[in-house]
């Protein structure tokens, strides 16, 4: 597969990336429900296309990370947050998830953060390792957090300074 091209999503990306959330959906690292219809919309007021930076292939999108604040205070605007990222199975293993993150690191970094941080559920192994091998380091585990699909699974917090 060749390499994914990064960039900022736009409002025509609504519908591809609708699509893919709902593809990749799975208690590996989901902790709502399948979606089913009718679909909320990808894009929303907390989240639009300002957040998103999408991987193409080809012109297709194969998948995205939405970079966001940790939190809504002025005391804590200097940390930026990966809150979410999906590829498309036929994606996998190709680098796109490898540089979308990288991408995300790299626009925190053009926003003027000092830290980036994540939270991926515990049985989640392949993100994980993705995540370690890019330098986030684990910096806090909530045991037992959640109940996904009949085991009870643990919420692990990364970061990394920037």
């Amino acid at each position: 597969m060749p390499v994914a091209h990064i960039r900022p999503a736009t409002p025509d990306d609504e519908e591809p990336l609708a699509r893919l959330d709902r593809a990749t959906w799975s208690p590996l690292h989901s902790v709502q429900p399948r979606p089913q219809p009718p679909y909320e919309p990808f894009f929303t007021e907390r989240s639009g296309p300002r957040e998103i930076l999408v991987a193409e292939v080809d012109g297709a999108v194969v998948g995205y990370i939405r970079l966001g604040f940790a939190t809504p205070l002025a005391s804590n605007a200097h940390v930026r947050q990966i809150r979410g990222l999906a590829v498309a199975q036929e994606a996998r293993g190709a680098g796109a998830g490898r540089a979308l993150l990288r991408a995300a690191v790299e626009e925190a970094r053009r926003q003027g953060a000092r830290r980036i941080s994540l939270r991926v559920l515990g049985h989640n192994t392949a993100a994980r390792a993705l995540y370690e091998s890019e330098g986030f380091v684990v910096e806090g585990v909530q045991p037992e957090e959640f109940h996904l699909d009949g085991a009870y699974v643990d919420d692990v917090l990364m970061g990394r300074p920037l």
